[in-house]
């Protein structure tokens, strides 16, 4: 991992132009085109050109600011891309669907009237849907989409484990943070119906939409749907910010907590036996993000973003240098044989093998 440059989007002292979502869109396999979501609701494209192997011409973008007024000047607080398609949520819940492959970025939009705080889009299902986490007394729905438009009626509501009966208006509130695709190796395997989210209360729920316990109630409204397997850290409390599903075997689960910068991780195959690790400083802080990807992990605190690398063949040069100084950033590095990282405290889901250090 190297680093290629920096670039600023925003203006000295522009107000609410703070970055709050960021996702990478269909460009033909160049993978340099993503789109970004602001805090003052716009949303804005941005072509990126490396820098060639000698830095010469150094990193460049192209910024295109889109014509699409959907949000109302609210905080875009989650956008999320498929294909051709991009899904962007405001924090007041308004959420747009957007075909990128017209000129004139076609959209339509829906409201789901509720402090809203993720999203999930899935095309690829035989009946293609997006997902919202929101804080209400409906957390996670699922909204299908029929000719390129969001139906504005749930399709399906997903919930806890809790004997809920037919009657919506008896649900408490929650909240879910964070919703991932499943694990392409779990045991329901890597269907688009599979879903994982973060929720309010700690837990990590896994949800099959085919799962034939889904029916209409008498009022109309789907019966909330259970799902097929729960996970949590036994010693912590925090909510659950964002989940992300990959890793060794492809069947990890990983999760970033609301406090003391815990990440928390299942292999699904033996659910019972999770751990968790304190980010690189072991701040008071929530991890905001966490991405698997291969056998790494990134996330990312208040203070700064990291890697777990559980790969082979790490070397003290894989990843960019940090200045030697001694308790930098509240920083400790390790001190064993190889040199390579820095201290971390990690626990097991047991109460017998709680505190070690690795």
């Amino acid at each position: 991992m190297i680093f290629e440059g920096s670039c600023s989007l925003t203006e000295r002292h522009e107000p609410r132009r703070d970055i709050t979502g960021i996702t990478f869109v269909a460009d033909g396999g160049l993978d340099q085109t993503f789109y970004l979501g602001f805090q003052d609701g716009a949303l804005e494209r941005v072509f990126l050109t490396p820098p060639s192997r000698n830095g010469q011409p150094p990193l460049t973008i192209e910024r295109r600011l889109t014509d699409m007024q959907l949000h109302d000047g609210n905080l875009i607080e989650s956008i999320f891309s498929e294909g051709n398609y991009l899904l962007s949520l405001s924090a007041s819940g308004t959420a747009a669907l957007s075909d990128l492959s017209t000129e004139t970025l076609s959209s339509n939009a829906i409201n789901l009237l509720k402090r809203s705080w993720t999203s999930h889009l899935c095309m690829r299902s035989s009946t293609p849907y997006a997902a919202f986490g929101t804080s209400s007394t409906t957390p996670l729905t699922i909204h299908s989409i029929e000719n390129d438009r969001l139906v504005p009626t749930p399709s399906a509501i997903l919930y806890t484990n809790t004997n809920v009966g037919n009657l919506l208006d008896n649900l408490p509130s929650s909240a879910v943070y964070g919703i991932s695709r499943p694990p392409p190796s779990s045991p329901w395997g890597s269907s688009p119906q599979i879903l994982v989210a973060g929720w309010y209360d700690g837990q990590v729920r896994c949800y099959d939409l085919r799962s034939s316990s889904r029916t209409s109630s008498s009022f109309g409204t789907p019966t909330p749907l259970r799902p097929v397997l729960s996970l949590s850290d036994p010693w912590s409390y925090e909510s659950i910010y964002d989940v992300s599903c990959g890793g060794g075997s492809a069947s990890h689960i990983a999760a970033g907590s609301a406090r003391h910068s815990v990440v928390s991780f299942w292999d699904v195959r033996f659910p019972n036996l999770g751990w968790s690790v304190h980010a690189p400083g072991n701040d008071t802080s929530p991890v905001y993000t966490v991405i698997l990807e291969s056998s790494r992990l990134f996330g990312a605190t208040h203070s700064r973003p990291f890697v777990y690398d559980f790969g082979p063949g790490v070397t003290l040069d894989t990843y960019p240098h940090l200045p030697q100084t001694r308790g930098f950033d509240g920083l400790k590095r390790k001190k064993d044989l190889s040199g390579i990282g820095y201290y971390v405290t990690t626990y097991y889901h047991y109460p017998s093998t709680i505190g070690n250090e690795h």
